[in-house]
């Protein structure tokens, strides 16, 4: 299946596949189109620069699905291209926004995908101000997202519409962060954790913008590659909470936002905390000498 077709019966895409390397261009699955970020004249904003170029640069087809992967989608995700192509072709054109985000533990536990980056690198504060340029009213506290508005790693294709809004979004926070003139632009461009290496505070931020929108502007018709088929983000974390505790923590979240009944929030964040108590415990146990 190649990266670039059509049919009567769908609306095309093009997903293009960055590469920044000659390893990397290697690994280009031949099912996406290429790239090309080798110049790399901007690694501190990693995947956004590629991206912001060819927004700003390409004409782009109102009907037509467009994408831009990392290097680490097959591996983050175990997907071919073939597989997203079929995916985008089962939705017959009827969405503005298709996700493939992997990541299920990470959309299930946290109350939303802030809270989890306020509490992974640090920054609360940055994080908190930068979701509300993009989403006015959210509240790291108190909004509540689930697998239905939450897309790590920018892994989701959109028709150009969708992609207008994201790129107008994600410039308020680039300008912030180039001028670095206020605390905020400051916080965006500090350095900080991730996994075993460190990057901009601004790249984490970024790659939630997908999310903050889909929560903020509910006209988007958004279809999502189930994340419970995809890997989780930490095998440890699912260690700590079981497959089917997870599917309740997302489903009584999910129940909130469609019902706006308070209870199953409250059910939420009391299962939540009684994983979290009983998981604290079984850390304090003492260790058996033999393993």
């Amino acid at each position: 299946m190649g990266p670039f077709y059509r049919n009567a019966a769908m609306s095309p895409s093009s997903i293009h596949q960055i590469y920044y390397s000659e390893q990397t261009r290697s690994e280009v699955d031949p099912g996406f189109l290429p790239l090309d970020n080798l110049l790399n004249e901007r690694p501190d904003w990693r995947e956004y620069w590629p991206i912001r170029r060819f927004l700003m640069t390409q004409e782009l087809e109102p009907d037509r699905y467009y994408g831009f992967f990392s290097p680490k989608f097959a591996q983050k995700t175990g997907l071919t291209a073939e597989a997203v192509h079929e995916f985008i072709r089962q939705q017959d054109g009827s969405a503005d926004v298709i996700s493939f985000s992997p990541f299920f533990d990470q959309m299930a536990f946290p109350l939303n995908i802030v809270e989890l980056a306020a509490v992974r690198h640090g920054c609360a504060e940055t994080f908190a101000q930068a979701a509300a340029l993009v989403a006015p009213t959210f509240r790291v506290d108190a909004s509540v997202m689930s697998s239905l508005d939450t897309i790590y790693c920018n892994f989701f294709v959109a028709k150009p519409r969708f992609w207008a809004e994201w790129l107008k979004s994600c410039e308020r926070i680039f300008e912030i962060a180039e001028q670095a003139l206020t605390p905020l632009g400051q916080g965006l461009n500090r350095f900080v954790m991730y996994e075993t290496a460190s990057a901009p505070a601004k790249v984490f931020i970024i790659e939630r913008v997908a999310s903050l929108l889909l929560w903020s502007q509910p006209q988007w018709r958004v279809r999502t590659y189930n994340p419970r088929t995809l890997p989780p983000l930490s095998p440890n974390f699912v260690s700590m909470v079981t497959g089917p505790t997870l599917l309740v923590l997302d489903s009584l979240k999910i129940a909130h936002v469609s019902t706006g009944a308070e209870q199953y929030l409250v059910a939420y964040r009391q299962l939540r905390e009684t994983v979290m108590m009983r998981h604290k415990e079984n850390s304090m146990q003492p260790r058996s000498p033999h393993g």
